[in-house]
């Protein structure tokens, strides 16, 4: 088990995480893509602890391989429920998605399950004993790194392809987040973001990209959440982010980045909310193939747009082939 409340052992993982272990490994597993079209999982369990970001308990954590057909499934120990990683099961998206109803509910969801997807796993059981995932150290690199560790199999059962046949809207109050089919000769998932704040050390950045799983930890699985400093106090006076710290998060007071080494990108900011994206589409069940294209979305305009996809069947279909993993590509 991997604990990640031993600094020692982040820092190491840290630096295996930015070296590039994990890309050359992850070239090795999945350079296959246009081989078969089985599904995946994992190829052994792996498990860690850490701390949940917004109730700042304890959280075990462990990753465990599932049969064909079963998808990804949240299971709490704690209480014996099991809830489906499904857009339909979000009841919650306040500064995180959360999936389940009442007690049996599981938050903090999205960066697990946008290094799932860009691994390419289909069926992933996730055992947890508290009501959120631990935030580790608030990117997905963490996550990437167990599941690379653990490693993945093809096992029965074809993967389908969930394919965008006509433009679906969702927006509020200016923000806008929307699926569109490929333009002649694109393939995979396309994604474009754009983000504006008021802090001037945001600003407004956009962020484009042809994500493969080797994009995906290049440019954008190790960018961190963010918040401002004002807000923190706040936050935690509504039982809110009571694990929140530098360790895990990036603070921007103004102009400041308030964290001591400063960004991993001068726009770390746009690629972390892009994983999110990531991450909040990867509901929808199955690979998607087309192209997303947002401004100032979040974990409720992303939930809004699944939702309107899948309320009339003309927008989708489903196709019996795919590659055996998640092809997200450039706008």
């Amino acid at each position: 088990m991997i604990d990640w409340h031993d600094a020692e052992l982040v820092a190491r993982l840290q630096r295996i995480i930015n070296d590039g272990t994990i890309m050359s490994s992850l070239r090795d597993r999945y350079s296959h893509t246009e081989r078969a079209f089985q599904r995946r999982t994992l190829k052994s369990a792996i498990s860690c602890v850490g701390q949940g970001l917004h109730s700042g308990q304890d959280v075990s954590l462990k990753l465990l391989p599932a049969p064909g057909g079963s998808g990804i499934v949240f299971r709490r120990t704690d209480l014996g429920v099991s809830i489906p990683a499904k857009f339909d099961q979000v009841n919650d998206t306040r500064l995180c998605t959360v999936v389940g109803e009442g007690a049996a509910r599981v938050g903090t969801i999205e960066h697990l399950m946008a290094a799932v997807a860009a691994c390419g796993i289909d069926d992933l059981l996730v055992e947890v004993d508290a009501a959120e995932l631990p935030i580790l150290d608030g990117s997905a690199s963490p996550f990437l790194f167990l599941l690379e560790s653990a490693g993945t199999i093809e096992q029965a059962g074809n993967r389908e392809t969930l394919e965008i046949l006509r433009t679906v809207r969702a927006e509020h109050n200016g923000a806008f987040a929307e699926l569109r089919p490929h333009n002649p000769g694109g393939s995979g998932f396309e994604l474009s973001l754009a983000i504006e704040f008021s802090a001037a050390a945001i600003g407004a950045q956009a962020y484009s990209l042809h994500l493969t799983e080797e994009s995906f930890a290049q440019e954008i699985a190790a960018a961190r959440t963010f918040t401002m400093a004002g807000e923190v106090e706040a936050l935690r006076k509504v039982g809110l982010a009571k694990g929140g710290s530098l360790a895990n998060a990036i603070v921007v007071d103004g102009d400041k980045v308030l964290n001591p080494e400063g960004l991993r990108w001068a726009d770390e900011f746009v690629r972390h909310k892009l994983l999110d994206v990531v991450g909040d589409l990867a509901l929808a069940g199955a690979p998607i193939s087309g192209r997303f294209v947002g401004s100032r979305t979040g974990h409720a305009l992303n939930n809004q747009l699944l939702r309107a996809l899948f309320a009339d069947e003309a927008n989708y279909r489903f196709a019996a082939t795919a590659p055996a993993v998640l092809q997200l590509t450039a706008a």
